[in-house]
């Protein structure tokens, strides 16, 4: 287990070299918490996740249906626009994919993107094909534990004709915010 500064430079000089660091990133050992005001708690009984916008019909499922939803993991580098790498992350949670592929939602033809709700008003708007990539998850684990109340608990996903702005990106994020282009603010 990597726990101290030299060892966080060794990683990062190792990342660096099998290119897997972006330019202008540092590598972090930790799971920073980048939230915007209180962390809400989490309360099972009273979560629900929905989806809808373009879709054939919207969906709803308490956490206890969304928790009987085909899983599968994931192992990936996470990186911030705000400059911290994270390495060898694992995830678990409901491949948007498979439950799209499986047919509990039918995508109307005019979906081009996804905003992604959480608490607090916070959303993030992504690309569908992003959305429908192998490695996008939604995570209810991170490292074998359930996912941490001030990482997450997504609350629903609106399938979008057009592209709206999130809430970083309302703020001077950029919209594509590709950290191997260093895209991080407008």
């Amino acid at each position: 287990m990597l726990t101290s500064r030299d060892d966080r430079r060794e990683l990062e000089t190792e990342m660096r070299k099998a290119g897997r660091l972006p330019p202008g990133q540092s590598a972090t050992l930790k799971f920073p918490v980048l939230h915007y005001g209180s962390v809400p708690s989490f309360a099972p009984q009273a979560w629900t996740f929905r989806i809808w916008g373009e879709v054939e019909q919207p969906k709803s499922w308490t956490w206890t249906e969304f928790q009987e939803l085909p899983r599968t993991k994931v192992t990936l580098d996470l990186h911030c626009v705000t400059r911290w790498s994270k390495f060898d992350t694992l995830w678990e949670g409901v491949a948007l994919k498979s439950i799209v592929n499986a047919g509990f939602i039918d995508l109307k033809p005019s979906a081009r993107y996804v905003m992604q709700h959480c608490e607090n008003g916070f959303t993030v708007n992504i690309p569908i094909e992003v959305a429908l990539a192998d490695n996008f998850l939604l995570a209810i684990q991170f490292d074998e534990a359930p996912i941490e109340p001030g990482h997450g608990y997504l609350r629903g996903l609106e399938f979008m004709a057009s592209d709206r702005l999130g809430f970083w990106e309302q703020a001077g994020y950029h919209n594509e915010a590709d950290v191997w282009k260093e895209q991080r603010t407008v």
